[in-house]
Order: C-alpha cells, then structure tokens, then sequence
C-alpha cells in the first residue's frame, strides 16, 4: 500500500484561509447562516473553519453544529457489523437560514444526499450550499457539486483520500493512499 501527499500541514492551512474567506464573500457576518459540520469527519473541519473565522476574522455571529446521518444512510444496513451513530449537537433552528453543509471528502455524494434528509428535522432552510475539502470529482453517484472545495483530486475507485487533523490523527494533512 503506498501514499502520496495531497496537502501537508501548511497546505491545509492556506486552504483553510482560503475557504474562510470565500464563506465570508458570501455570507458577510453570518447573521442569516450557519455552519453544519456532516459527523463524523466533517465535524472537524466545520470546528476548524469556525475558529477561524471567530479568531483570524473576528466573526461573532458563528453558529456551527454537528449533523449524524447514520440512521439516514441509504446503505446503513447493509454491513455486517451493527453501526455506531454520532451525536447530533444543533441548538439552533434552521427555518430560514442558509446552511452551509460542511464535510471533509466529497465522494459519491450519498453522505450529502443523507445529511439533506436529516437536517429537515430542524426546519427547512432558505439555502443550503456545501463545503468539502477535498473533491474526488470522478466518483459521483448522485448530481452532487460543492460550491466551496479546497482541493479537486482525480482519484480513481482502488484509491483511498485520507484526511488527518490535529485533533484526531496528530497531523493535519492529507493522502491519497493505493489500496
């Protein structure tokens, strides 16, 4: 099995800025969106873009959450082993807001198709726009596009897009490994 480095550490950096940035184009003081980070992944890049935009940008109307679609997976039970949700953590309404969708790897598109099923469950939202750091645009099963992406890769099916934060895998960088 071999990798190749997609990002490094001061790469993701750099597109972190820039990804904040193109929120902040859009959506001025974000008074009228929030940040919805998919679980379990998207989680740490929503958590990493808002503090960001809080410190770096000085933004102070941030509302992020976190959205599980476990349960709302059009392949949940089709494994072998029984599946562990995440938590959900949205104490906000999202009638009328423009939600930004916010997850690490776009693939097939099924995580997103599921997470706009689950967030109907907090309203119905005037816009939702998503945000992926890395878009395997090649691999779609569904007419899924994001409109923020930190980095288009043309990865094949046998390939594998790994993304490492800080957080949770001691790095922030990002792979794409040979299986």
């Amino acid at each position: 099995m071999s990798q190749k480095v997609l990002l490094n550490s001061k790469e993701v950096n750099i597109t972190l800025h820039r990804l904040a940035c193109q929120l902040i184009e859009n959506h001025d003081d974000f008074s009228e969106t929030v940040l919805i980070g998919i679980q379990p992944r998207g989680k740490f890049l929503a958590d990493r873009l808002a503090q960001m935009l809080k410190e770096d940008y000085k933004i102070k109307n941030i509302q992020i959450g976190h959205l599980d679609i476990t349960f709302f997976r059009d392949d949940f039970r089709r494994g072998d082993k029984p599946l562990e949700a995440n938590t959900t953590e949205i104490d906000f309404i999202v009638e009328g807001k423009n939600v930004v969708f916010i997850d690490d790897v776009l693939y097939t598109g099924r995580s997103i198709r599921s997470a706009l099923t689950a967030i109907q469950s907090f309203g119905r939202p005037n816009n939702i726009e998503l945000l992926t750091l890395i878009d395997r645009r090649f691999s779609r099963h569904l007419p899924i596009q994001p409109n923020y992406k930190g980095r288009q890769v043309d990865a094949i099916d046998n390939q594998k897009v790994k993304v490492n934060w800080i957080e949770n895998g001691g790095e922030d960088a990002v792979y794409l490994i040979d299986k």
